[in-house]
Order: C-alpha cells, then sequence, then structure tokens
C-alpha cells in the first residue's frame, strides 16, 4: 500500500513540475487543523514530508494561522508548536487578521505564482483550492500524509498551456495576418458560409438520346454465286461439291 501511494504521489509530481514548473524546495503551507492532525496522528511532518514529496521541503505557514491558534485555546496548544516552528510567510492581513482558510487562499492568488503547496484536513478549504488551476492539496488519512491528484481545474490549465507551447502566441499573429493577406480571412470565411442558390437541371440532360443506326452487312447478290459456281465448274470441281 505505501508502495503504491509513493507511486502516485511521484506522477503527480511530476505532473506539477512539468505542467506548472514546481521546483525544489517545496513550499508547503500548513494550517491548523493539519497540524493538529499530524499530532494527533503522531506523524513527524519535517522528517516524512521531504521522503514523501521526493525532494526537500519547506514547511510554511502564516500570522493569521499562528493568530488563529492562539484564539481557540489549550486544546491546540500542540498545534501552534508545530505551527511556530514553520517559517512564516507575509501576507496582506498584518493589521486586520483573517481567518486560516481565507488567509492562504490569499496566498495563493494569481496562479500561484510561488509555487505553494496547501496542507489542511479543512474540506471547505479543500474544495476552493480544487476549483484553481496549480495548487497541489495535502491532507491526511489513516495515519498517512496523501497528496491530492491534480484536479479537473488543473488538468484543464496543463492542456492549454501545452497547447500554447506548441504554437506561440506570436506564430498564431503572423499567421492570421498572412491569411486576411491572402484573402483567407473573414472575407473567405463570409463567403464560404453562403448559401449556394438552387441551380435548374441541366437542359442538355433533358435531350433525347438518339438511336443508333446498326449497320446492316450486305448480303452477296445472285450473280456474284453464279460466277463462282461457273469458275468451279471450269476448273473440273463438281457442281454437288460446291457449298451453298
Amino acid at each position: 500500500m505505501k508502495i503504491t501511494r509513493q507511486k502516485h504521489a511521484k506522477k503527480h509530481m511530476g505532473f506539477y513540475r512539468f505542467s506548472f514548473g514546481f521546483r525544489e524546495p517545496f513550499q508547503v503551507l500548513l494550517d491548523g487543523t493539519f497540524c493538529h492532525a499530524a499530532l494527533r496522528n503522531k506523524i513527524q511532518i519535517r522528517e516524512q514530508l521531504p521522503g514523501y514529496l521526493a525532494g526537500p521541503t519547506q514547511l510554511c505557514t502564516t500570522r493569521c494561522v499562528l493568530k488563529e491558534l492562539e484564539s481557540l485555546g489549550k486544546e491546540l496548544y500542540g498545534a501552534k508548536l508545530i505551527a511556530q516552528r514553520c517559517q512564516v510567510r507575509h501576507c496582506s492581513h498584518f493589521k486586520e487578521p483573517v481567518s486560516g482558510s481565507a488567509c492562504l487562499l490569499s496566498m495563493v492568488e494569481g496562479g500561484n505564482p510561488h509555487h505553494y503547496f496547501i496542507a489542511t484536513q479543512d474540506q471547505v478549504l479543500g474544495s476552493k483550492v480544487k476549483k484553481r488551476a496549480g495548487i497541489p492539496l495535502l491532507f491526511i488519512i489513516q495515519n498517512t500524509m496523501v497528496l491530492d491528484k491534480p484536479s479537473a481545474k488543473s488538468l484543464a490549465a496543463a492542456q492549454t498551456m501545452q497547447t500554447n507551447r506548441l504554437i506561440p502566441e506570436h506564430q498564431k499573429l503572423s499567421i492570421t495576418q498572412l491569411k486576411e493577406q491572402q484573402g483567407l480571412g473573414k472575407a473567405s470565411e463570409s463567403r464560404k458560409r453562403k448559401r449556394k442558390r438552387v441551380s435548374g437541371p441541366n437542359p442538355l440532360s433533358c435531350l433525347k438520346k438518339k438511336k443508333k443506326k446498326t449497320q446492316e452487312t450486305p448480303q452477296p447478290s445472285a450473280a456474284k454465286k453464279k460466277k463462282r459456281k461457273r469458275s468451279k465448274r471450269k476448273s473440273g470441281i463438281p457442281a454437288d461439291a460446291v457449298q451453298p
């Protein structure tokens, strides 16, 4: 089971590397729910995560996540200690802190330019992350960390980027300009879209076909037959032997 899980993780990491340019060290943003689940399931995030992602990692969090853990009291004290050991990334909520989920979503706005992973147990946050392209999602299930498969949004974005790589934008513009110069642009398309007029029948096809005259083979005349008989008699051939 562990080998299969690592194969899936390797496949997903290859997708994010190739399609969205993820590079080592991988930056993983943790929220309070993920830290609490790791503590409850006795998972050593700092030691186990680099082996699972097959590369060095940087565990990160935000001030909003730390503020949220502090406000929840002693029940999440252990999770707060784990989060405090992570690198703190600056967010735009310094004066007015927001919830941890809202803060993490703001960190991956604009297409996730810093290539963050989101590690959370919050299902609402996870569903919002899946609606954005190029954001790997980590969660804990059955005492193990799992990298979720790429979402449909990420797959569609990767397909679009691959198509654009094959035909760059400047080449697309040059192709359209050449079409317009050669008269293959919108004007030609409009001509093709014009409906063809219904034409009448071909007048030549309405003419009756002429019957071909059969050539009659001329039969030999009676005078010619008599001449043949006379010539045969002179030569000594009996008349009865002559074929009619």
